[in-house]
């Protein structure tokens, strides 16, 4: 059998029962390292689930699963993932493939980041597509990602926004000489998020593309944000302030995530925002004085 197994967002001891009794059954355990990341070793955990881990990077799970899969009906492996199973596509992929083999797969849910994004105050039935903020490149700058916000605000709802990451990328060169080498490991932080919306806010100005039909719900640097950092771990972080304040904001390591409030809010989402809005302005009060 093919397990999938949550491990939560931000302590070792996240896993749940049912998902610990059956990693420290199984013959090979495999943790995905390529989409999140853990606050401990590799080491840590081993001792913890009392069994050998192995790492499955992208190069893996994408393009070799085959590996992955149970090598007969009597083996049992685990494939660990940070959050929940299903917060990338590719371990849906895994899943399929194993359904192709005639194994059995059975999969643990845990909290990811799409349901514990609610420690914003924002309620969850309230937000729209959830989008992936990607790092630009000199020749590569998409903006997609704004259109999909700017289609969440005009039908009042909150965006999730996922912020890129870089984890074994190899860089171009080892790819012309066919011999991988790897990019050190990259995370979008709030602030360069932040940034990358503010120039394509400029570019529309400019080029003046949004109608007034949708106005309303146009993005302007004034508009509040707000910043999550590393949810779920002891160190967790909630910033809320203009987009332009946010580009200036350092939410400290990662992992990021940003969050776009509808045109509107109702009481409790209002108050809780204030909340947190007051209790940033007491906090850069602080580290100014």
């Amino acid at each position: 059998m093919l397990h999938l197994i949550g491990l939560g967002l931000g302590d070792i001891k996240d896993v749940t029962v049912k998902g610990l009794e059956i990693i420290r059954k199984c013959d090979r355990v495999y943790l995905e390292t390529y989409t999140s990341i853990l606050p401990t070793e590799l080491q840590n955990l081993e001792q913890f689930y009392q069994r050998p881990i192995l790492e499955a990077d992208r190069e893996l799970v994408e393009n070799n699963a085959d590996e992955i899969l149970p090598k007969s009906k009597e083996e049992n492996v685990a494939f660990l993932v940070v959050g929940d199973p299903f917060g990338a596509t590719t371990h849906s992929d895994l899943v399929l493939r194993a359904r192709k083999e005639n194994l059995q797969v059975n999969v643990v849910h845990n909290a990811s980041i799409l349901n514990a994004a609610g420690c914003c105050g924002l309620q969850l039935h309230r937000f729209g597509e959830i989008v992936s903020i990607p790092y630009w490149t000199e020749n590569w700058q998409p903006s997609s990602f704004y259109e999909k916000i700017l289609h969440n605000r005009q039908r009042n709802l909150h965006t999730l926004c996922l912020l890129d990451i870089k984890v074994k990328e190899p860089t171009l060169e080892s790819l012309m000489k066919k011999k991988k080498e790897y990019m050190p490991p990259k995370f979008m932080t709030v602030s360069e998020a932040a940034a990358q919306l503010i120039e394509i806010l400029e570019k529309q100005t400019e080029d003046r593309v949004l109608q007034d039909s949708i106005s309303f719900a146009e993005l302007k640097d004034s508009s509040t944000v707000i910043g999550l950092a590393r949810v779920g771990w002891d160190d967790q972080r909630i910033a809320a302030c203009s987009l332009r304040e946010m580009t200036l904001l350092d939410l400290g390591p990662p992992l990021h995530c940003m969050v776009i409030p509808a045109t509107s809010l109702n009481s409790i989402e209002a108050r809780y925002l204030a909340f947190i809005e007051r209790d940033f302005l007491k906090k850069q009060k602080n580290k100014n004085e």
